[in-house]
Order: structure tokens, then sequence, then C-alpha cells
């Protein structure tokens, strides 16, 4: 029987993430202790619950840019090396703790080194975080490195994503405010990236249109687009059709991957709801759509309730979430094999204890 999941049901199904900020996902709690520990004087409040609060209003702005100017304090307090280990462990304990058995997490190494780190100490540093805990709490964490698209530093950071890139790093990214810094200006580095057989995502489609997207794939060859919610414009809805246009066609054909966020999406005005976001359209399309935090501080989320709330809107069922699910795990950067034994070994059999052990009819 078809079920409909409720939250902690959804938390114990074995899921995948792949976009979800290093520096957007710290506990209060930490940002507060290592505020203290570092002398870092420009916090809101230094009380966890009251900046919880805080940094969940402030990103709850519609505006992307305002969103991104919380970002100013978790990255003020990651400016040493046991502040991003310490980070990276708990990122890699919470993701656990959700019941994510594989994620990708990125963060820019170029925004810690206020203090004297080199890029280098900074890769280091959160790998050692994430090796650890990803030991400890039974999860496979890799990272991205990202460089921000308005600084010049894109090749730089390309290049240690291949140094590292049998250490832990699985990939490549860039990111930032996408008004006036369109992804081809850091043409040089995606095409070294390419030489070397190195995977890439690019933060396209969310605060700007179909341009960011078109020049993401067809100038830059991402292999998954970040967020890349305007897609959604190059689709015209007439009752119960819909026709694709040329680009729209394109990245359904060649299953180019989706990294969706929901309630981020909602937040910085990509959508106007949950209700109205383009991943109900793009599901039904079967576009290869991911679903995923972005930032669980400032969004106040986790994957299971991002999942939640498209059970809640959409009426999803178990054989939705593992859609998605399989659909995450096929896109990510890990070696093909891994994919391929967390797909049939962890999450299918998974799901299928969970899709089977329920009563609740849908309504």
């Amino acid at each position: 029987m078809n079920v409909r999941p409720t939250l902690e049901e959804i938390r114990r199904a074995p899921k995948v993430l792949l976009h979800d900020h290093l520096d957007g996902g710290v506990r209060p709690g930490t940002v507060a202790d290592l505020a203290r520990e570092s002398g870092y004087p420009d916090l809101p409040t230094t009380d966890a619950d009251n900046l919880r609060e805080w940094f969940e209003a402030a990103a709850d702005s519609g505006s992307l840019e305002r969103y991104l100017e919380t970002f100013s304090h978790t990255v003020g307090v990651m400016q040493s090396v046991e502040a991003l280990t310490r980070v990276a462990y708990e990122c890699a304990e919470d993701l656990a703790n959700d019941g994510i058995v594989y994620a990708e997490v990125r963060y820019a190494p170029e925004q810690h080194l206020r203090d004297g780190l080199s890029l280098e100490q900074v890769v280091e540093a959160v790998l050692d975080g994430f090796e650890r805990g990803g030991r400890e709490f039974g999860i496979r964490v890799g990272t991205l490195v990202t460089a921000m698209r308005h600084q010049a530093r894109s090749m730089e950071i390309a290049e240690l994503a291949v140094r590292y890139r049998d250490a832990g790093v699985v990939g490549f990214d860039i990111a930032g405010a996408e008004a006036g810094y369109p992804p081809t200006r850091h043409l040089d580095a995606f095409e070294y990236l390419q030489r070397e057989n190195a995977h890439f995502t690019i933060h396209a489609g969310e605060g700007f249109g179909l341009p960011s997207i078109w020049q993401a794939i067809q100038w830059c060859g991402a292999d998954r687009l970040g967020h890349g919610v305007r897609i959604i414009d190059d689709i015209k809805v007439d009752g119960d059709r819909a026709r694709l246009g040329r680009l729209a066609d394109y990245v359904r054909d060649k299953r180019i991957p989706l990294e969706m966020c929901p309630t981020s999406n909602v937040q910085t005005g990509a959508a106007k709801s949950i209700a109205e976001h383009p991943i109900g359209l793009l599901r039904r399309l079967s576009f290869r759509v991911t679903v995923n935090t972005d930032n669980r501080l400032m969004s106040g989320t986790s994957l299971s309730e991002e999942f939640a709330k498209l059970v809640e809107v959409f009426g999803y069922g178990w054989d939705d979430l593992q859609w998605f699910t399989v659909n995450a795990m096929k896109s990510a950067f890990a070696p093909f094999t891994d994919r391929l034994e967390l797909i049939n070994g962890v999450i299918k059999p998974g799901f299928a204890q969970l899709k089977w052990s329920g009563t609740r009819p849908l309504a």
C-alpha cells in the first residue's frame, strides 16, 4: 500500500544531499562558541536560540543579496584550522542524524584566509573534519571547493580541486550573486577542469534567468546546475500540456541534474512559494530533479524537512521520494561503483522497507 510519509519516517530514509553550503549549516551554538574563542565582535547576539532566530529572520527576505549577507558572521568565525575542522565534523554528524548516507558539501576556501591560513590549510582542515565525522557517524561526505563569481580566483580554486581530488574533494563550483557576474567570466577555469577530467557544478538560474543557465551548460560545460529554477521560463503550460523550449528540452534530454532547494528558493525570491515552486512541474515532466537544503541554518531546515514540505504540498509518497533520491545518487560526483553500491545496496532496500511498513493510505 502506498502511504504518505511522515517527517519522522522520512528521517529514517537513506537520503542523498548534493547542494549544501558548509558555512550555511553551522550550529548556532558553535557560531557563538567560535566567536567567543576568536574574539569575533560582530554577532547580533551570543545566545544560541536567539542567534538561530536572527539567522532565519534575516534570510527570510525574498532577496538573494540580503540572504547572502548572513554569511558574513558564519564565515567570520571560520578562520582557523580548529574552527573549520569542528564545523565540518559537526556537519557530518548533523547530516547523518538526518538519515543522509551520502552528501556533497561545498565551501569557498578563499573566504577563510583572513587570519593567515593558506588555501591548502583550509582544504585540509575541512577534509580532516569530514573524514573523522564520516568515520564516526557512518556517512560518506565529498566536498566541493567553490570560487566566488565576483572575484578572480577561480583558476586557483579549480587547481585546488584537482590537487585534492584523491583526498576527498569531488568537484568544483562557482557561487555568489549571478546578476552582473556570468559564468563565462571563469571560462578558463572550466576549460582547465574539463582537460583534467574533473567534475563541476555551477550556480545558475537562481537569481538570474535563462541566459545564466545557457552559459553554464553550453559555454562552460557544467555537469550539474545549482538550483536551475529559472528553466521554468522556457516551459509553456497550457492546461495539462507543457511545451518545452529548446533549452529546457536540451536540459531534460541530456539528463542535466537540477540541484533544487525549495525553502531557500522561496526565501531568495527564485520561487513564490513551495506550492508554486517549479519542482512540481519538473518532476511531472521527468527532469533530473534533486532536492537539497542549500543553507540549513539560514533556512531553518533539513533534507527531511524539505521532503516533508513536498509531501504536504504535492502529495508525494515513498515512490516519489525514492525517485528524487536515486536521481541525486546518480548525479553525484562519486565514482560509478560507489553510486551503484549505494543505490542498490542501501537506498532501494531502505525505501522498500519503509514503503511497505506503513499502513496509512494517501489522502
